[in-house]
């Protein structure tokens, strides 16, 4: 069977999540209307799953939870998340990114509608391309050496305990209620970059990307390519999110594939290009497709069954953190 369904799948699953997470975000929104009104207003229930937007939380609880402070109660979700997010790429190279999170399927219309308008999309020379992405490991250190590694167990303790920490969420929702002229013009910027240019915030600013990236380098799944199918037409190249050389490619190992299939998909020769499992076991489209989805919905059924989901964070003392 041809991969060419593979990219109508992908696109399927890339908009019910972004549909899952601007649902998340209505639902987050009217909580936090609900125990602003002081009872005025029916309480609606948190949804725990809006500490996916929450990867520092994350960071932050899973460096005290090695470092022995415990679990991070206030945001457990967040770690769990984080967690889950890592092991997808540790399987499934980059497919979050690529798949599931709404900033990348956001960059992804907008440099599809770009080249329909424009008829291409451009790309840096490479020493330049080269020097930009490296700013997203750059900004992984920063968080990494802040967190993991400065921070001691009772700092990041008593971080998670604070009250800023603890409406960490509720910040998030009033920075884009309240968004600032500065944030919204870099924010509109960006956006507006990501139709010449493919993912630009992905590829050159995001640290999380790069994290994944270099968790997906160990990981046993990788588009492989026949040498004796390949008629070495470029295509696959071409159409690459990444920029990755893939017709030069034997196996691709590199942080920046990010497991989206347009190689596989678009190969004019068949199976040239596969998805296989350490360079030797095929892997169907769906079969990858369903592992995506079932890793990622997987870890936050984990989560539910451990205990690690809900906040310990009281109605009462929201409104105790809103009213200051």
């Amino acid at each position: 069977m041809s991969a060419r369904y593979v990219q109508p799948l992908r696109i399927l699953v890339q908009f019910c999540f972004l549909a899952c997470m601007i649902w998340l975000g209505i639902l987050f929104f009217q909580f936090v209307s609900s125990i602003s009104s002081g009872g005025a207003a029916s309480l609606v229930e948190r949804p725990p799953g809006i500490e996916g937007f929450l990867p520092i939380s994350g960071l932050l609880g899973l460096s005290a939870w090695i470092k022995g402070a415990g679990f991070n109660a206030i945001h457990p979700a967040a770690v769990v998340l984080f967690l889950t997010i890592i092991a997808v790429s540790l399987l499934l190279r980059r497919s979050f990114c690529s798949w599931i999170c709404p900033v990348a399927t956001v960059s992804e219309l907008a440099w599809k509608g770009g080249f329909r308008i424009f008829r291409r999309n451009l790309s840096l020379p490479r020493p330049l391309d080269l020097v930009l992405r490296g700013l997203k490991y750059l900004l992984l250190a920063f968080f990494v050496y802040s967190i993991v590694i400065a921070m001691p167990a009772e700092a990041l303790r008593g971080f998670i305990l604070s009250d800023y920490h603890k409406i960490a969420d509720i910040r998030l929702l009033d920075f884009f209620l309240h968004i600032s002229p500065a944030a919204l013009g870099i924010i509109l910027f960006l956006v507006a970059l990501s139709f010449p240019l493919r993912n630009p915030f992905c590829r050159y600013l995001c640290p999380y990307g790069a994290l994944l990236g270099l968790a997906a380098l160990i990981s046993p799944v990788r588009v492989t390519r026949d040498n004796e199918r390949c008629v070495s037409c470029g295509v696959c190249s071409q159409v690459c999110p990444s920029h990755i050389d893939v017709m030069r490619k034997r196996s691709v190992v590199t942080a920046e594939c990010i497991g989206c299939w347009r190689c596989v998909s678009h190969c004019r020769f068949n199976e040239a290009l596969s998805m296989r499992f350490a360079g030797r076991f095929l892997i169907p489209g769906a079969l990858f497709a369903a592992l995506v989805v079932l890793v990622f919905w997987g870890g936050s059924l984990l989560g539910k069954a451990t205990g690690h989901w809900q906040t310990s964070i009281s109605i009462g003392e929201y409104q105790r953190l809103l009213q200051r």
